[in-house]
């Protein structure tokens, strides 16, 4: 048989139903909002081959503000250049064992940029953005510790297209 509360009691749970979002309003909290850009076009010159750029620009156009422009021969409707000067991945042994073998690695990414008008007014100066992980390593598990390696790497990507767009979000008069 069901038990059915009285109505003092269901009147009290409805009170405290409502109570917790207007508590939440009332000190400012507030969902994240997609980034508003100074910029509408967006253009850069990176080879197709970077997975860290076209992450980027997926990001960029996920917003639904900015407007990706792919090709060179539309560089003249580009409000805002982004020069990549450095994108680079970085595998590093910084550990072994008394018999030379592997023990320990440093995986790194490095992203260096600077975004530009197309008459040359430097909006964001040259950054160079930094991600690292130590990664342990062992030979009996070397399928396993590449996989992981990849993983990381996607993570530290992931991380600087992050640090990217809030720097981007960020320029505010061209």
């Amino acid at each position: 048989m069901k038990a059915t509360l009285p109505a003092a009691a269901l009147r009290r749970r409805q009170l405290l139903a409502l109570a917790a979002p207007l508590a939440l309003a009332a000190c400012g909290f507030q969902l994240r909002q997609p980034p508003n850009f100074a910029f509408r076009s967006f253009y850069t010159d990176a080879p197709q081959s970077s997975t860290l750029v076209n992450e980027l620009k997926r990001q960029l156009a996920g917003t639904g503000a900015v407007e990706v422009l792919a090709d060179a021969r539309q560089l003249n409707r580009a409000e805002v250049l982004l020069d990549v000067l450095n994108d680079q991945r970085e595998r590093v042994v910084v550990g072994v064992n008394a018999s030379g073998q592997v023990r320990e690695l440093q995986l790194r990414v490095r992203f260096k940029f600077r975004l530009r008008t197309p008459q040359g007014k430097t909006l964001i100066p040259e950054v160079e953005l930094l991600q690292e992980r130590d990664v342990s390593y062992r030979e009996a598990a070397a399928l396993a510790k590449e996989a992981e390696e990849a993983l990381l790497y996607r993570d530290m990507q992931s991380d600087i297209v992050q640090q990217v767009m809030r720097r981007l979000a960020a320029v505010r008069a061209l």
